[in-house]
Order: C-alpha cells, then sequence, then structure tokens
C-alpha cells in the first residue's frame, strides 16, 4: 500500500506541475522512467522511449520560448488549459500501475486533472492580471515563475513526493492569495467599534 500511496503522490504532484508548463513534467517523467527511477504501468511504457524522450524535449523548448513572447503567451493559455489537464491526467494514470484500471483512471481524471485544472487556472488569473496592469511587460517574469514552479514541483514529485505535495499547497495558496489581492484589491480593514 505505501508504493501506491507514493505513486500518486508522484502523479499528483506531477499533474500539479503540468499546470505550470505542461511538457516540463513529462520530459521529467520521461527521463526518470528511462533512467529506472519511476515504474510506469505497461501501457505507459512509450514514455521512457527515445522518441518520446525527444519529443517532449522539442515541446519543452517550443513552449518555454513561446511564453516569453507577449502576445503569443496569452493565445498560449486558452489551449494550454485544457492540454494542462489532459497531461495531468495522463502523468497520474502513467505512475500509478497497482490500481484497477476504473479506480486507477478515475483517480487520474479527479486527483490528476484537478490539480493540473487549478493550477492552470491560478496561472492563467495571474497572466492576465500581470498583462493588464503592465501591458504585458511583466509577462516574462510570470513566464519564469512559471518554469521554475514546473522544474521544482517535477523534480520534487520525482524525488520526494510528499514534499512536492506541501510545495504545491503551498504555492497554491500563495498564488491564490496574490491572485485575490490582484483582482480584488487589499481587504478593506474593519472599523474598530465604538
Amino acid at each position: 500500500m505505501p508504493e501506491t500511496v507514493m505513486s500518486i503522490l508522484v502523479g499528483v504532484g506531477l499533474a500539479a506541475a503540468c499546470g505550470f508548463r505542461v511538457f516540463v513534467p513529462l520530459l521529467a517523467l520521461s527521463i526518470a522512467s528511462s533512467t529506472g527511477h519511476i515504474p510506469l504501468s505497461n501501457d505507459f511504457a512509450w514514455v521512457a522511449t527515445t522518441p518520446a524522450l525527444v519529443a517532449f524535449a522539442i515541446a519543452t523548448v517550443l513552449e518555454v520560448g513561446a511564453y516569453y513572447v507577449p502576445w503569443l503567451d496569452h493565445a498560449l493559455d486558452t489551449i494550454a488549459t485544457p492540454a494542462a489537464v489532459f497531461a495531468g491526467v495522463i502523468a497520474t494514470a502513467a505512475v500509478v500501475p497497482d490500481l484497477e484500471p476504473v479506480l486507477r483512471w478515475s483517480l487520474a481524471v479527479v486527483a490528476g486533472g484537478g490539480a493540473a485544472g487549478v493550477v492552470q487556472g491560478a496561472t492563467v488569473l495571474t497572466r492576465l492580471k500581470s498583462g493588464a496592469t503592465t501591458a504585458g511587460i511583466g509577462n516574462p517574469v510570470v513566464a519564469s515563475a512559471e518554469l521554475v514552479g514546473a522544474t521544482v514541483t517535477s523534480i520534487l514529485a520525482i524525488v520526494v513526493p510528499l514534499l512536492a505535495l506541501v510545495a504545491v499547497l503551498s504555492m497554491l495558496a500563495i498564488v491564490f492569495a496574490v491572485t485575490r489581492r490582484l483582482l480584488f484589491g487589499r481587504p478593506r480593514a474593519t472599523r474598530a467599534k465604538r
């Protein structure tokens, strides 16, 4: 049972990282599985192949570069949101081999897709606010933060899955607090009662 729990934590951590960048966690999963650090379920053995590794590396470079182009980053968000959810489902299903298929895919859709969707939604809101308040000039800073988030979360998910979960929850709390402040401003101080 502990191995199953650890594989679920790895999958959800990688899925959350997909919310920052779609291909960074898939590249990390491909590297980790091809070097024998992460076992994959049989139907996802292709993730550890050299062609998959090359494809994920090329896709990662293209995705990361595209987010530094001011008008292209917003256009990418329209397709990145469903792609992130899909990648989160795939990453979770790939690393949870010991469950019945119905349970594995339900977990992948709900936990993996959900984690990726929540993180992606927060990053979209942050990018929108950054674009509106800085006319797109601040978006490279947001893109860099997202890249760091995807990389760190992917590595933690593979090396220390429980810490990855804590990091993801902490990052989400920070992103939601910042996004709330950007969207709604500072909360008004309540007046002292007389």
